[in-house]
């Protein structure tokens, strides 16, 4: 017998209140224990993953020289692409979540992360070696906002702070020395060993998780919104491949502004249902929440800033100094342990202090350390630049990580799936965006200062040695200026620092928050 939408409606509100009733009888019980040895095991997959991330960039030359590929634009694709399906699945991970069990779900990723990496470093011809990059983004695009899920709730509101501290360890430290150790791999054994030395501990974090993992997370029976999947895909990865092309074929490429065209009128469309449908993939009313919404705008500029230092620095010190790749690794070194020190240090002063000391702190260091950068020069001793940039990542380090969980501790324990959805996705999105606008700020200013080196030169009188020295000033000059922008970006994330306020998480307010942000509440409004 079919029923009326009258009977649809309170049919829902039974359930929903049903689920409601479960999660406020679990909250009204004695906190148990969070699930250390669980979230260990998780730790250790998302460092491996995180870890490989980072690992190709160094070795691509050798790729190119080893499967004999002529054009680097298509050995470029290992890290497009990578990115690309991160960035199209990262959206949906609020679904998978929300629909599946964490235990399932974690296997199937570390399952197809394994798969992936077997594959790459087996690869006998490029295409091989493509499909293992695919199939283990596809695995690993899911990690990190799981882990993040399953210590939201295994954590209270007032000791999340040093939890995703640790966190934070793990996100910043792996992709940080994953450079330096790509470097060392290339320049002594062969480029399989990054996928060779990966494959092991893929396979032991997948042992340990069919051993030992367990489900900790309610579930849903949610429904995926077909259409809103294709939107997505179309917005965030035209997004994606638009930003990370026009850094090295420029903004006027017509594939860029077509991939860039695309991908915002997607993005438009995919808000617009997303605020219309019942169950939306990214739920995006998350943004009424103030303390949510300020932190996402703050992490943007935070990530296309520190993206661009991991673009610049190494531009200065290979291509201008003349440093080889693995010692401009080794220089960066320093500031990736500094970051990963102090995430766990950062986690407990949040918990105690709250997130604006911190962040105003942080970014006023960030600003004044990158500013300094933007005054390197041809005499800037080694010591001196890992000193400056082991000081800025000190100071992003006390921003980043406070201000995310700042803001989603604002957010009623149902929208944490699609908070930490829309913080991973934003972050990729802002981190392409701020490469491709500071590669092209570089760019532009190079061109221009060479210009007018070359105009203050008597052509009879110019030689090799003139012209690269000419060249070598001019990229100089536009690093110089790129990281000038990238300080008055990072003052600008200081003024929005002024407007966070610590978000209240004493047991009444919870209380609160989780009863307003019930779907019982929803439908009793609507």
């Amino acid at each position: 017998m079919n029923k009326t939408p009258r009977q649809d409606s309170e049919t829902a509100m039974h359930d929903t209140a049903q689920s409601t009733h479960r999660h406020s009888t679990q909250k009204d019980a004695p906190k148990a224990k969070p699930p250390y040895l669980m979230i260990s095991i998780l730790f250790f997959g998302a460092f491996v993953s995180f870890l490989n991330n980072s690992l190709l960039n160094v070795a691509l030359p050798s790729i190119m020289v080893d499967l004999k590929i002529d054009d680097y634009s298509v050995v470029q694709w290992l890290v497009t692409g990578y990115m690309l399906i991160s960035g199209i699945l990262i959206p949906a991970s609020a679904f998978l979540i929300t629909r599946f069990k964490n235990r399932s779900l974690y296997i199937t990723a570390m399952s197809l992360f394994t798969i992936g990496t077997a594959l790459a470093a087996l690869a006998p011809n490029f295409d091989f070696l493509l499909a293992g990059r695919m199939i283990q983004a596809a695995g690993s695009s899911v990690m990190a906002p799981l882990l993040m899920n399953i210590m939201l709730i295994s954590f209270p509101r007032e000791k999340r702070g040093t939890a995703m501290g640790v966190f934070g360890l793990v996100m910043v430290l792996a992709p940080a020395i994953g450079p330096t150790l790509s470097g060392y791999i290339v320049q002594y054994y062969n480029w399989r060993l990054l996928f060779e030395m990966i494959l092991p501990f893929a396979i032991l974090s997948l042992i340990l998780a069919v051993w030992k993992l367990k489900n900790v997370m309610p579930t849903r029976d949610a429904h995926l919104d077909y259409v809103s999947v294709i939107l997505s895909v179309l917005a965030f990865g035209g997004l994606l491949y638009g930003f990370s092309s026009a850094s090295s074929v420029g903004w006027n490429d017509p594939i860029v502004i077509a991939a860039i065209v695309i991908g915002s009128i997607s993005l438009i469309m995919f808000v617009i249902r997303q605020l219309r449908v019942p169950d939306p993939l990214l739920d995006l009313r998350t943004y009424r929440y103030p303390m949510f919404a300020l932190a996402s705008v703050i992490s943007m500029v935070i990530s296309a800033a520190m993206f661009s230092g991991m673009i610049l620095t190494p531009a200065y010190v290979q291509n201008v100094r003349h440093i080889s790749p693995l010692e401009s690794g080794i220089l960066m070194l320093p500031g990736a342990i500094v970051m990963g020190i102090m995430s766990p240090i950062t986690g407990r002063l949040f918990d105690r202090f709250g997130p604006r000391i911190l962040a105003l702190t942080g970014l006023s260091i960030t600003t004044v350390s990158t500013y300094m950068l933007s005054q390197l020069n041809l005499e800037s001793s080694y010591t001196y630049i890992m000193m400056i940039y082991a000081i800025r990542m000190f100071g992003m380090s006390m921003v980043m990580m406070p201000i995310m969980t700042n803001g989603l501790n604002q957010l009623p324990t149902r929208l944490n799936p699609h908070g930490t959805a829309i913080n991973n996705t934003v972050q990729q999105v802002a981190g392409s965006l701020g490469t491709a606008i500071f590669v092209s700020i570089m760019n532009s200013r190079t061109a221009s200062s060479a210009e007018q080196l070359m105009a203050g030169v008597d052509p009879l009188t110019l030689t090799e040695s003139t012209i690269a020295a000419i060249a070598q000033q001019a990229l100089l000059r536009g690093i110089q200026y790129s990281f000038l922008i990238a300080a008055f970006v990072t003052l600008a994330a200081l003024i929005l620092s002024l407007f966070v306020r610590r978000v209240d998480v004493s047991a009444e307010a919870v209380k609160k928050l989780e009863e307003e942000g019930s779907p019982v509440e929803s439908l009793a409004r609507s």
